[in-house]
């Protein structure tokens, strides 16, 4: 027997905010890069590569939370939720070659500082704070993960524009041009460092390793607390794509329980899994204490 926990109540309000966040993204972008081009700042140009990123993440995200909705068929008989792994791994790829293309076109500015128009780009990043802020408020009303993730994305993307706020205020100020490709290649070094760390993320969940922020001995402990479970063995936990988690479960009960009570006492189970640790696909065998299981060995 298997869970599933629906929460279909705010769904079209998560893809509508969703997709409002990136059509915001989307059309900033375009106008990023050719803000970076007129004002021959490459802190703009590298910054609308992590939006174009960005953009690719929200598009994905919009996509899959609809995608989400539709049911498993004979060959997806989990659903499409582990598609979205495809489009963190396009994201990865595009924001990887263009760090390495900023990075490339920072250092010889490093050492041959070019001018940029200072005033331009403090113009750029006042649209660029208003803009991923505005995408920020819309995203933080909703309720789903989806969004409170993508709402934490954007808000990094706020900050970024403040520093090249600070930067280019400076600038103006003094004759200090080295500062834009210096913020260019601190912007790649980020984005660097969230691409490994999501790609990270993503090999674990393709191996089909338990879910970050979920311990299998703290479920263990949970479902042992039950007086009708003597023993639990044959534990697997793993997520669907970070955020759908799913546990198959063998729980050795006593033989004097009824129909009626293993039922309750599955249900009973379940609900405190999904409360307290999000799992939302539980399958769990019960045996009894007397009847032999080929899996006791295991983990």
């Amino acid at each position: 027997m298997a869970h599933h926990h629906h929460n279909k109540g705010h769904q079209q309000s998560s893809s509508e905010n969703i997709k409002t966040a990136f059509f915001l993204n989307l059309f900033f972008t375009i106008v990023e890069f050719i803000g970076g081009i007129y004002t021959n700042s490459l802190a703009i140009t590298s910054d609308a590569i992590h939006d174009l990123g960005d953009s690719i993440s929200l598009g994905m995200a919009w996509y899959f939370q609809n995608l989400s909705n539709k049911k498993p068929t004979k060959t997806y008989s989990y659903g499409f939720k582990r598609f979205s792994l495809l489009g963190a791994i396009i994201n990865s790829v595009i924001l990887l070659v263009g760090s390495f293309f900023i990075i490339i076109e920072a250092i010889p500015r490093i050492l041959n500082p070019e001018h940029a128009d200072a005033k331009g780009m403090m113009w750029f990043a006042v649209l660029g704070i208003i803009v991923n802020g505005a995408a920020v408020l819309k995203l933080r009303k909703g309720t789903s993960i989806n969004e409170r993730v993508v709402s934490i994305h954007m808000l990094e993307d706020v900050l970024g524009w403040a520093a090249v706020l600070i930067a280019s205020i400076i600038m103006q100020f003094w004759d200090i041009p080295i500062l834009d490709p210096i913020l260019s290649l601190l912007i790649a070094s980020f984005i660097l460092y969230n691409v490994f760390k999501n790609g990270r993320e993503s090999i674990r969940i393709i191996l089909q390793g338990a879910p970050v922020l979920i311990s299998i001995d703290q479920v263990k402990a949970q479902v042992i607390k039950f007086n009708e479970v003597k023993s639990v063995h044959d534990c697997h936990l793993w997520t669907m794509d970070g955020e759908y988690n799913v546990l198959t479960m063998h729980l050795i009960v006593d033989e004097t329980l009824s129909w009626k009570q293993t039922k309750l006492l599955k249900t009973s189970i379940r609900n405190l899994l999904y409360d307290k640790f999000h799992l939302e696909h539980i399958t769990l065998e019960l045996e009894i204490s007397s009847e032999d299981c080929e899996y006791i060995d295991c983990v």
